[in-house]
């Protein structure tokens, strides 16, 4: 499937399951930062850090490569990526 083909995508982290390496935020320093509490969260479109268990940002085309890679390289395999319009998981530990 084309990212094209995906349509709007959105991103969420674990924190139970995030190990704190830090690899998302070094892929896509955009989307991800670590918190004081060491574990990484993702970020709103104007930078504010989303904190609340389970916060989704949305994740734009040019970052998809980026973000992906973050899924792909988490040690934690805590990073979700999901279509917006069915919430089905498209990159992930729950992708199929």
């Amino acid at each position: 499937m084309r990212n094209e083909e995906l349509g709007d995508l959105e991103v969420w982290i674990d924190q139970d399951l995030c190990t704190g390496d830090g690899i998302c935020a070094q892929y896509a320093p955009e989307i991800f930062e670590l918190d004081i509490d060491g574990l990484a969260y993702v970020k709103s479109a104007d930078d504010e850090l989303l904190q609340d268990q389970g916060a989704t940002t949305r994740v734009p085309l040019p970052l998809l490569t980026e973000v992906v890679d973050s899924v792909k390289e988490c040690p934690g395999e805590c990073i979700h990526v999901r279509r917006v319009s069915d919430r089905v998981e498209v990159y992930g530990p729950d992708a199929e």
